[in-house]
């Protein structure tokens, strides 16, 4: 069995700590928003009049916005000090593995060249895990773009890979509420990328429209 560097594990685990934490201080940021009449990001914080508004706490909802940017900018870069780390950890694994079987006088697989997994794996996420079958007018889900019979590739971390079960999406919905999640779509055989923003509205749930898995993902 190979081990991959104790390290290169030990630094993701760091990274993921870290992001947890970032993930809590933006839901905490974001409680903020939504005790103060959920105005989110980008409500209007003035009257008709062009005062402040005096039914919210002003200040604090500004001081929340500023740190919720800053954290999902924080978010963003650790994300993707995660991911070279990881890509570091398997990379080392498959080299390793490489050697043994060398070692071994056995015959290499293609397949455990650095190209031959990313190409699977782009390929396979290409499977939708999910299919749009209505969206609310004025919902969250309305308001960054999604669509009826959009067909969903990726939402957030979840794609054709991992995916097993809905409660996977609702899950990741009730810890991301007003949190940017990253979304890429199948529309009309184009791709698009999408940013939803689960939180409360005037209808019911985070999102706003309905979603099964398509026959071709059971």
């Amino acid at each position: 069995m190979v081990i991959p560097s104790t390290s290169h594990k030990e630094e993701v685990m760091k990274l993921i700590a870290k992001k947890e934490q970032i993930e809590r201080s933006i839901n905490d940021c974001g409680q903020i928003l939504l005790a103060n009449k959920n105005v989110g990001m980008t409500e209007s914080l003035l009257d008709s009049e062009g005062f402040p508004r005096d039914d919210i706490d002003v200040y604090a909802v500004r001081q929340a916005r500023h740190q919720i940017i800053c954290l999902q900018n924080d978010l963003k870069s650790t994300m993707k000090e995660i991911e070279d780390g990881l890509v570091n950890v398997h990379t080392e694994a498959r080299t390793n593995h490489a050697t043994t079987t060398k070692m071994a006088n056995m015959e290499i697989s293609p397949d455990i060249t650095p190209e031959g997994p990313s190409r699977r794996i782009e390929n396979t996420c290409e499977t939708p895990i999910l299919v749009v079958t209505s969206v609310m007018p004025l919902s969250p889900a309305e308001k960054c773009g999604i669509r009826k019979d959009d067909e969903i590739l990726e939402f957030g971390s979840i794609n054709h890979n991992n995916f097993k079960e809905l409660k996977q999406i609702s899950e990741l919905v009730m810890h991301r509420q007003n949190q940017q999640i990253a979304l890429k779509i199948k529309r009309q055989g184009r791709n698009h990328d999408i940013t939803l923003v689960p939180e409360v509205w005037s209808g019911k749930g985070f999102l706003g429209c309905n979603i099964i898995i398509p026959n071709s993902t059971r």
